[in-house]
């Protein structure tokens, strides 16, 4: 059957094929210890699950608009003015299968044939293969652990192009945790005011910020930079809602619009029960945020201060998110076990295989010599980890 070379030279999710990987041993009766997933390991707070009982008690089974329910698209209104003080109308929104969803809109919407969008790695593994889905293409910068991944506007504006259409920001950032400051994030809007260029700002992490800091949107900065930006979130992270699915993108009105033309078009609308779930979510006590954040900041420092006590392993203190992103390239060209070790993939596959860790390579991120490891798991098994990633690395 044929291929199309779309799909053929599109790569599987490294991400998920770490994590899926690792559930196939699971399977096979062996205890594989997980930091390669992307998602809390909480369950769904408990309001929100009797949300999705009252919805389809309500009969709330059916089409609902495409781009999503009224009520949803006000409660993000309200949050994001409650929290963060932006003002925006629900006909800026499009509700989504998820963030990724809401990303693939934004792609599809704005992208033509050669569209050019800068980047800065690490990046999350999904955004250069979505980007080239759709006809354009991801322009790499790279950013550096010393200066807290933040990036050098020097490499932005020489990054540009006369095919640039777009600057995509994540932050907080999957997969290295890290927050742009006010002042990165003032030469980002500078450059996109200087050559017209849209952004894009991916914020799904922006309620799991540690150490008291406060969130800052770059749509936060003035109103023209508010102007030309799009924002991306969902309830995934925040509420441990990841497989919900519901996402959204907020933009003017007439991208929003052709945005949700598009949905409608490919998945129509994200399901009806979830919505309501995630209206819940967003409307009801959010307690339940600080609570699991504040579990995650505490996981965060019991890791990073252990992880540094192993020989050949440096790691900067994440900011937020619940990812850490040690460099490990002093192990790398290394024999162990027989194997030789010369990337972070071959080193994740020992892990995996030798170790029973299950680790995500810095190469996925478009970061050599880096692993992401995930604290959305228990202080146990982040200890037991750590005993078996030590012994791994001993041998």
């Amino acid at each position: 059957m044929k291929i199309s070379q779309r799909a053929d030279n599109i790569p599987p999710s490294a991400t998920v094929g770490m994590a899926t990987r690792a559930k196939q041993m699971s399977r096979q009766g062996l205890d594989v210890i997980s930091f390669a997933v992307g998602e809390p390991d909480f369950a769904t707070p408990e309001h929100i699950c009797q949300a999705a009982y009252q919805a389809m008690e309500a009969g709330h089974t059916k089409y609902t608009a495409a781009s999503g329910i009224p009520e949803l698209k006000e409660a993000v209104v309200a949050r994001l003015r409650a929290e963060v003080g932006l003002s925006y109308d629900a006909d800026q929104i499009c509700i989504s299968s998820g963030g990724k969803h809401a990303l693939t809109n934004i792609w599809q919407t704005l992208l033509d044939e050669g569209d050019e969008v800068i980047v800065f790695a690490p990046y999350w593994v999904s955004y250069p293969a979505q980007i080239q889905l759709s006809g354009g293409r991801a322009v790499t910068v790279m950013t550096d652990a010393s200066r807290g991944f933040q990036p050098d506007p020097a490499e932005v504006r020489s990054a540009v192009t006369p095919q640039t259409v777009a600057i995509l920001v994540n932050s907080p950032a999957n997969p290295t945790g890290a927050i742009f400051g006010q002042e990165t994030l003032q030469e980002i809007a500078a450059i996109a005011a200087e050559n017209d260029l849209t952004i894009i700002s991916d914020e799904i992490y922006r309620n799991l910020i540690f150490d008291g800091r406060q969130h800052l949107s770059i749509a936060m900065l003035d109103e023209e930079t508010k102007a030309r930006t799009i924002l991306v979130d969902g309830v995934s992270k925040s509420y441990a809602m990841t497989g919900w699915r519901i996402g959204w993108l907020i933009a003017p009105k007439d991208f929003a619009t052709k945005a949700g033309s598009i949905q409608s078009q490919e998945t129509h609308n994200p399901c009806s029960i979830a919505q309501y779930a995630a209206l819940a979510a967003l409307t009801g006590p959010q307690d339940c945020v600080a609570a699991m954040r504040d579990q995650y900041e505490q996981r965060r420092d019991f890791f990073v201060e252990a992880l540094r006590q192993l020989e050949g392993i440096e790691c900067n203190t994440p900011p937020a998110a619940f990812y850490l992103f040690p460099d490990i390239s002093a192990h790398l060209g290394r024999s162990l076990a027989g194997q030789q070790i010369d990337t972070s993939l071959q080193l994740a596959e020992y892990l995996l295989e030798q170790g029973l860790i299950s680790t995500v390579p810095g190469s996925a991120f478009g970061a050599e010599g880096f692993l992401r490891l995930s604290f959305a798991c228990s202080v146990e098994d982040i200890k037991r980890g750590l005993q078996r990633l030590k012994t791994a690395l001993e041998i």
